[in-house]
């Protein structure tokens, strides 16, 4: 049984401690002033390693110092930043709450990569000597930012500053232990959509040096490659709630994000890459997320965290480039969207009964399928519209103008749809008998037996599963059927100790409900403990409650609104940012070559040993 006495030593629940802040803040304060420092040196002329850097950059890849250079150090530094986000999520589904951000091994590389990317942004307009481009801004009377560069400052400062933001938040609300935290998707989404700043960059720097905005070497072509599984990869962290088992929002939400994040990100990159673009980006996002997955889970130990394949979603992509091609991104874009959402969707749905903690149940099909389709089309007319931004547009092409912003609504609603959660006036209870599980060791482990009220209180549930973590791992139990509203766990569950907390979790239609099992008194919150009896009838109640236990209750309302508006509003204007770029970038790389005639490319075709510039 759980003690009713608070426990000691539990890490702070409201921010971090104050020693940290304040060591965190001096390191970022150096770092930085650092950083300004080269710059303004370079600047000046009191230094001049930097310049001749930059020189040696684009002798090896044929692009300006100033594009070269940051997309050296941003591809390394969004690695790091990626291996720390997974690691850190693993660390706290596994292991809870830490003392502060540098109490934490994952929160170092997340800070270091995070800051890599940031400096990547400031070094190109430092290296930016005159205007170095037609879409480049002016800053001073002398000094021109690149745009590329401007769209990479500003995604990786809103990144970068989401850290305090972060802090400040947990002092204000207490911790919103999710992914989905407000200042959460500012950090992982500035850095993910830092990509798209890249790509932008290396556009502007082939067509400052002349070069064709196309990739024609195999150096241009694997940057390319990478860029768009990159941008796969980034797209795919929104999901990161389900990759671990333990999502706290309806299940519907990942075939949605799965089709958008396909969409976006393989349709931009068929219409970047041309024939093979999707399978290519595809193939680099297997390999990357791959390697995370090996790299947490059974080097480091912590929870593996799962991804889809998104195999047949590239297929689709490339099957519809075969009779649309390139030329025509926005019907490309669409169709592909409209396979993904379904084609794909029922791969994915396969896949999950493979590999995932959370297989999808066939109840999910009536909504999830409408839904999907929807991201789908939306996701693949916004990844049309972004390759067609970094690519030169085909003569005569007649894109609709109103096709984009609809897209755009359509996430808006997908959003409006997914998110509500509520609870039901009479929510279902649950009789649990617990049995000791012999030789377990120190910690208490039980076989349950669950007995639903009323028996059909399950029936078309998305998922139905005990669910334990914090206790330096986790378990996600899907529970066995035995009786009409009767269940059984298939897995040894741990109901003591410190760190453990035992759940039973039903989501069903708009509900996601938590019953508790067992839960550790926390002196920090403070809260008392709820004993692992042997036998005991609960209520289900709101999820969110038993999994964010650390969030402070009595808020002024007036506040929390105010908050996430100010997030919303951050996150907007960094959308609008990069939209404005893309628009910018677009107008000055021109247009594809004309189609030739089938007898004319016949007559050439011999002599075409070079790279095909402008495939379909």
């Amino acid at each position: 049984m759980a003690p009713n006495a608070l426990a000691a030593g539990s890490p702070p629940a409201g921010g971090a401690a104050i020693g940290q802040v304040i060591a965190a803040t001096l390191g970022a304060t150096v770092a930085t002033f650092a950083l300004l420092w080269v710059i303004s040196a370079h600047r000046s002329g009191r230094i001049a390693w930097l310049g001749r850097l930059a020189g040696l950059g684009e002798r090896l890849t044929g692009l300006p110092g100033w594009a070269s250079i940051p997309a050296s150090v941003l591809g390394g530094s969004l690695l790091i930043a990626v291996f720390g986000m997974y690691w850190d999520i693993s660390l706290h589904l596994d292991n809870g709450r830490d003392p502060g951000p540098l109490a934490n091994p994952a929160h170092y590389f997340i800070l270091v990569g995070l800051f890599g990317v940031f400096a990547c942004g400031a070094l190109t307009l430092a290296l930016a000597d005159s205007k170095p481009s037609n879409v480049a801004k002016r800053l001073t009377t002398e000094w021109w930012a690149p745009l590329g560069g401007i769209l990479i400052l500003v995604c990786s400062a809103v990144s970068l500053l989401a850290f305090p933001l972060d802090d400040i938040w947990h002092r204000l609300f207490g911790q919103d232990v999710t992914l989905w935290g407000p200042t959460h998707l500012l950090l992982f989404g500035g850095a993910s959509f830092s990509i798209i700043g890249l790509w932008v960059l290396q556009v502007e720097g082939a067509k400052e040096h002349g070069h064709s905005p196309l990739a024609t070497t195999r150096l241009q072509r694997f940057r390319d490659l990478s860029l768009a599984g990159s941008l796969l990869v980034g797209m795919s962290t929104f999901q990161g709630e389900f990759d671990f088992g333990v999502p706290q929002f309806r299940l519907v939400w990942q075939p949605v994000l799965i089709a958008l994040a396909a969409g976006i990100a393989l349709v931009t990159a068929r219409v970047r890459l041309g024939r093979g673009g999707a399978f290519a980006g595809v193939a680099f996002f297997l390999a990357l997320r791959g390697f995370l997955a090996l790299m947490v889970g059974p080097i480091l130990g912590q929870t593996t965290p799962h991804f889809p394949l998104y195999i047949a979603e590239a297929a689709c992509v490339e099957l519809v480039g075969l009779r649309i091609g390139r030329r025509r991104p926005i019907a490309l874009g669409a169709v592909s969207g409209l396979l993904i959402g379904t084609v794909g969707f029922a791969a994915e749905y396969g896949w999950s009964h493979v590999w995932s903690y959370n297989p999808w149940p066939p109840s999910l099909l009536s909504e999830a399928i409408p839904v999907a389709i929807v991201a789908g089309l939306a996701g693949g007319v916004l990844g049309g519209f972004v390759g067609r931004s970094l690519t030169p547009a085909a003569a005569g092409e007649r894109a609709p103008r109103w096709a984009v912003p609809a897209a755009a609504a359509a996430v808006v609603g997908l959003v409006a749809w997914c998110l509500p959660m509520p609870v039901p006036a009479h929510p279902p209870s649950a009789t649990i008998a617990l049995h000791n599980v012999p030789g377990a060791g120190p910690t208490r482990k039980v076989a349950a037996t669950i007995r639903l009220h009323p028996p059909d209180a399950a029936k078309n549930a998305r998922w139905l599963t005990v669910t334990a973590w914090q206790g330096h791992g986790a378990v996600v139990d899907r529970l066995k059927k035995i009786g009409p509203g009767v269940y059984r766990t298939t897995h040894e569950i741990p109901v003591s100790g410190p760190k453990w907390k035992s759940t039973l979790r039903l989501q069903r239609g708009r509900e996601v409900l938590g019953l508790p099992i067992y839960m550790p008194a926390d002196s920090a919150i403070p809260v008392k403990g709820i004993p692992a009896l042997a036998h005991f009838t609960r209520p289900f109640e709101r999820d969110q409650k038993l999994l964010q236990r650390e969030q402070k209750p009595g808020v002024s309302p007036i506040l929390t609104t105010a908050a996430y508006l100010v997030v919303l509003a951050v996150g907007l204007a960094v959308i609008a940012l990069l939209a404005w770029g893309l628009r910018r970038i677009s107008a000055e790389i021109g247009t594809l070559p004309p189609r030739p005639r089938r007898r004319e490319a016949a007559r050439v075709a011999p002599a075409a040993g070079g790279p095909r510039v402008g495939a379909a």
